[in-house]
């Protein structure tokens, strides 16, 4: 246990450090992000994220504190590992351990990336009914971002806590996931509208806070004879962190139809949050092209919440980890392919 809280604990001060590079190196100027700078930001979020990924299949065992092939047995047992391991060849075993949780690694990380582009239309649409300065959009997205870093922490281990006391919670996730899947799919024509008078959490604010009346820069909270009060900026931000809130609880339960291990689910989860900022402003401007990549993402839930409910059938039929990835990209492949081909008309 003492491994995996060092373990984490360097991975924590890994990301504080990258983001503080990020806020006070990069971005001490408040700017419009342009798309180059959007496109080097993507390739480090990426390079981080595969990185990682040929740190877990060449020192995989680290996570845990594997030492012996009794310790190997005990975590894949307990983290419901679907794979099979040789008792007399230890080296082996272990090797077999690391590609797979190299592999559920990545495929978690394209789940969430992927879903995330859901969040992107939001997130534009949230930005342009509040008419906010896109210089300011890298200040509010990055705060928000922190928000969603400790909010999923504190779904994924209660998560996994849940699913070890309670299996039968996995068919529940299933089929919740099925359902927004077909919802998403009923509805993938609506137009969406944000309203910005009338939206919960501006009359939650309204109540429980001082609002002033107009942005102030990029200013968060001001002083006005001598009360503190909160900027429509603010807002905005709780408005992002409410809609990550929402896409959090489509998207975790996604990720654990890959993985029981809920540090890889962490992992896996925070590096795709980590690199949506960037993704946001390279695709901000091109995200109407790919119309196609809703239903994409309606199939891909559908896909999982099956997954999910059949996951012992397809465990004994020989359905591996690997497999679920070449599904999950051949979905979104088609879909913006199929965006691309079929574009839609004006």
């Amino acid at each position: 246990m003492s491994n995996e809280y060092l373990f984490f604990g360097s991975f924590l001060l890994f990301i504080v450090l990258m983001l503080s590079i990020d806020l006070g190196l990069f971005n001490k100027k408040d700017h419009k992000v342009s798309l180059k700078e959007a496109a080097v930001m993507s390739f480090i979020w990426v390079s981080f994220a595969l990185g990682f990924y040929f740190l877990l299949i060449t020192n995989g065992e680290i996570l845990h504190g594997i030492n012996n092939f009794a310790q190997l047995q005990e975590v894949t047992t307990s983290h419901l590992h679907n794979i099979t391991l040789n008792p007399n060849n230890y080296a082996e075993s272990l090797a077999i351990y690391k590609q797979n949780l190299g592999l559920e690694f990545i495929t978690g990380y394209v789940i969430e990336y992927a879903l995330s582009v859901d969040n992107i239309f939001v997130m534009v649409l949230i930005f342009t009914a509040f008419n906010v300065d896109e210089k300011y959009y890298h200040r509010v997205l990055f705060w928000g971002i922190i928000g969603a870093v400790l909010m999923r922490f504190i779904f994924i281990f209660l998560g996994s806590t849940l699913i070890n006391e309670f299996g039968w919670i996995l068919y529940i996730f299933g089929a919740f996931l099925i359902y927004t899947g077909i919802t998403m799919f009923i509805s993938r024509d609506e137009e969406e509208k944000i309203d910005t008078e009338n939206h919960k959490v501006v009359r939650f604010a309204s109540r429980y806070f001082s609002v002033y009346p107009e942005y102030v820069g990029n200013k968060f909270f001001i002083k006005v004879d001598g009360a503190k009060m909160v900027t429509p900026l603010f807002i905005v931000l709780l408005i992002v962190e409410f809609t990550d809130l929402i896409f959090a609880v489509d998207s975790i339960p996604a990720i654990f139809a890959v993985t029981k291990d809920p540090y890889i689910v962490f992992f896996s989860n925070i590096f795709a949050i980590l690199g949506l900022r960037s993704m946001f402003f390279l695709l901000v401007n091109v995200i109407h092209k790919f119309h196609y990549l809703k239903v994409g993402l309606a199939f891909l839930l559908v896909f999982i919440g099956v997954k999910m409910l059949a996951h012992h059938w397809l465990s004994l039929w020989g359905f591996t980890t690997m497999h679920s990835l070449f599904v999950i990209l051949f979905i979104l492949t088609t879909s913006i392919v199929a965006s691309l081909v079929f574009p839609k008309k004006d």
